[in-house]
């Protein structure tokens, strides 16, 4: 058997959709490795084409299906395959996708089966409606990208393990310069009205650390919807992410005096650092 037909008899297409209703982008969220890695693939659909793009689809097992259905039914047109960096439970999964699709990947340099490295700031479109912008945030890897989607009012980005609800990622291959850079620059800048996709569900961990750095309302805020929900993908803003996200907050007094230091970047490596240790 072979394994696009295990995964269909397998899977339970336990899929969620983060829409809103009148939109022309439709994001729905893939969980994979649930209990372990807690991964999310994305797929984004434009409405009016059907053009659709996969993003991080590093599991087959539990992607193939659904890819399957809605192509079969005429629902999407894939086009594409969009990774936001080579780490294996993000890029691991392109081989086995294009012995079913035949499509191009777009991700940093180091992705497998890579086809496209865009530039920092290019753009490309998905659709009629859908404007991605590529934006170069090395740290966690060397070749993280986050894709920042627009399509009219709609806004979302999709962060990989760069920015999580309420954290960050490691510093597998950079420094703390490069995450204040990726985090307080480059992600800042995008509108506050921005929701984000990050490549996890991490948000309950990065909450009780949180809660150890600053007590703030939203902070408390986000630690009532972590526990009253399983998920919180596409639920809080970049807006969101300057009030609870300790890692966006390196210029707070109050984290500041906790860490003993008040340049930013500093700030940022006693953070992470305490945060590996936590």
């Amino acid at each position: 058997m072979s394994l696009l037909a295990t995964a269909i008899k397998r899977s339970s297409f336990r899929l969620f959709s983060n829409s809103i209703t009148k939109r022309t982008m439709h994001i729905f969220s893939i969980p994979m490795w649930e209990g372990t890695g807690n991964n999310y693939a994305y797929l984004v659909t434009d409405d009016k084409s059907k053009e659709a793009v996969i993003i991080d689809p590093a599991n087959p097992l539990e992607v193939l299906p659904y890819l399957k259905d809605k192509t079969d039914s005429g629902d999407i047109k894939l086009s594409k395959i969009i990774n936001t960096h080579h780490h294996h439970d993000h890029a691991g999964g392109n081989a086995e996708i294009i012995k079913y699709f035949k499509l191009p990947i777009i991700g940093g340099k180091d992705c497998d089966k890579v086809t496209t490295t865009p530039e920092h700031k290019s753009t490309f479109n998905v659709g009629d409606n859908i404007k991605v912008t590529a934006l170069h945030t090395p740290c966690h890897t060397q070749d993280s990208i986050c894709y920042f989607f627009e399509d009219g009012s709609d806004k979302a980005v999709f962060t990989g393990d760069t920015l999580f609800i309420g954290g960050c990622g490691r510093f597998f291959e950079g420094n703390a310069t490069e995450m204040h850079k990726a985090l307080n620059e480059t992600l800042a800048s995008l509108p506050d009205d921005t929701k984000v996709y990050p490549g996890h569900e991490y948000t309950k961990g990065n909450v009780r650390f949180a809660k150890k750095v600053l007590d703030n309302d939203a902070i408390r805020r986000l630690e009532e919807y972590a526990k009253d929900n399983k998920e919180t993908q596409g639920k809080f803003t970049i807006g969101d992410e300057k009030q609870h996200n300790v890692f966006m907050r390196v210029n707070d007094p109050n984290i500041q005096a906790l860490v003993g230091h008040d340049e930013p970047v500093q700030v940022m490596k006693t953070l992470r650092e305490m945060k590996d240790r936590s």
